[in-house]
């Protein structure tokens, strides 16, 4: 098979995914500030569920899930739960652009728990790659506008807030290859947002808004739920399957190019330069860390 003919296979799902976890940070943005953290994330990872229901009965996959429901409901809450909570908080605080970015360090978390927990040492490249993306995310965090601040609802806990949603994804990438292999697509898909919408619930009825919210934040959920989510999740596992984990991590390249154009055109979010070099360091260390580039040898 030629590389080009291997590149079709999964480079359009590729950039598709892309695309659509780049909308993401509009819809989470205009979904809660309605519904509030908690209540948009059960949301989400409900109406991802819903979608995919009828595709895992058809498939006849829910035996699938029946037999292996003790590995991925567990993942779910890793992979979808915990990151949910944190991007929805995040927004509220910080520009979609800038979370977009923070978003990238996921391939840089998952090289470290690559090495912590695979024993799977950087080399002199990927050590370059970490220090350069941390390095340029930490940057990029302390010179926001109005400085980094930790009091309620500021815009350092969102910031920490983003740092570990893209730690449960490298956790949750590498789970996902070592410890479901052979399992369905669909079944992953599905099966990973019960788990996150159970452990959901109660905390997302708690704080359910006082306000019933809008039609447009309706909508908006809709999109996050059904296309976002369920959707994207189906082509992030196939993605795994066909290319591996660590590859499939480095979707996290396409999204901030696509956050920020939709936040600059909806949103009338801004980009300075200082932003531009800070995500270069961010995207540059991040294909050191995941392998793509590599230093010359002396």
């Amino acid at each position: 098979m030629t590389d080009a003919l291997r590149w079709r296979q999964w480079l359009p799902e590729f950039v598709l995914l892309g695309v659509i976890w780049g909308s993401s940070f509009l819809f989470m943005r205009l979904t809660s500030q309605e519904f509030g953290s908690w209540s948009t994330a059960w949301l989400r990872v409900s109406v991802a569920w819903l979608t995919l229901l009828p595709f895992l009965l058809w498939q006849g996959q829910l035996q699938h899930l029946r037999q292996h429901w003790r590995r991925i409901l567990p993942m779910g809450v890793v992979n979808s739960g915990i990151p949910f909570i944190c991007y929805a908080y995040a927004v509220m605080s910080i520009t979609t652009g800038l979370s977009s970015i923070l978003n990238s360090t996921t391939p840089l978390f998952g090289a470290l728990i690559a090495w912590v927990w695979f024993k799977q040492r950087p080399g002199r490249s990927r050590g370059l790659g970490l220090l350069l993306g941390f390095a340029g995310a930490v940057l990029l965090a302390v010179t926001m506008p109005g400085g980094v601040s930790f009091k309620p609802g500021g815009s350092g806990w969102a910031v920490l807030a983003c740092l570990l949603a893209t730690t449960c994804y490298g956790l949750s990438t590498h789970y996902s290859q070592r410890f479901l292999g052979g399992i369905p697509t669909m079944t992953i898909a599905a099966g990973s947002q019960l788990g996150a919408c159970l452990v959901l619930a109660l905390p997302g009825l708690w704080f359910w808004p006082t306000e019933w919210p809008s039609d447009s934040a309706w909508w908006s959920l809709l999109m996050i739920g059904v296309v976002c989510t369920g959707l994207a999740y189906v082509l992030y596992f196939r993605l795994i399957a066909k290319v591996g984990a660590s590859r499939t991590m480095t979707v996290t390249y396409l999204i901030p190019l696509f956050a920020n154009l939709i936040g600059i055109a909806f949103l009338n979010e801004t980009i300075t330069p200082w932003v531009i070099l800070c995500a270069a360091m961010v995207l540059t260390g991040t294909a050191l860390a995941a392998g793509l580039v590599k230093l010359p040898s002396t």
